[in-house]
């Protein structure tokens, strides 16, 4: 294969899994910095955030994000909520819910609403990424 046809095809490839679009809903600033810094680690870089759930509805309105990481407690409107409202305007929204040890019951909840999977904190960076690559990103 000619240099310039592998760059491109080598451009392309990573081109695409940095064209996912990633919402991250979490009103603890940190939790989204780390979530960031893992996912930027492995090349995603389109990540946009929101502090709480009635931004994340906002935000999922106005870019459509391929995947949503969405924290279950939060001000303004809880991630359930958000969850049901985003999932209410888009059935194929892909959304992973994140809790708080204990919050089991919400969990089942959060599930029974159309999250894809959830992730219980604390979490480690690899569990971010076998999440994303879980929802075919």
């Amino acid at each position: 294969m000619p240099p310039a046809r592998m760059f491109n095809v080598i451009g392309n490839i990573r081109k695409g899994k940095d064209m996912a679009t990633i919402l991250l809903a979490d009103d603890a600033a940190f939790m989204r910095m780390t979530i960031k810094n893992a996912l930027a680690k492995e090349g995603y870089t389109d990540v946009h955030e929101a502090a709480d759930g009635l931004q994340a509805v906002e935000q999922y309105n106005e870019i459509k994000p391929d995947l949503v990481f969405m924290d279950i407690t939060m001000p303004n409107m809880d991630g359930l909520e958000a969850l049901k409202t985003i999932k209410g305007n888009d059935p194929n929204a892909k959304v992973i819910m994140c809790s708080a040890m204990g919050q089991e019951a919400m969990v089942i909840d959060a599930v029974k609403s159309g999250a894809k999977d959830f992730i219980v904190k604390p979490f480690k960076p690899d569990r971010i990424i076998k999440a994303v690559k879980d929802m075919g990103l």
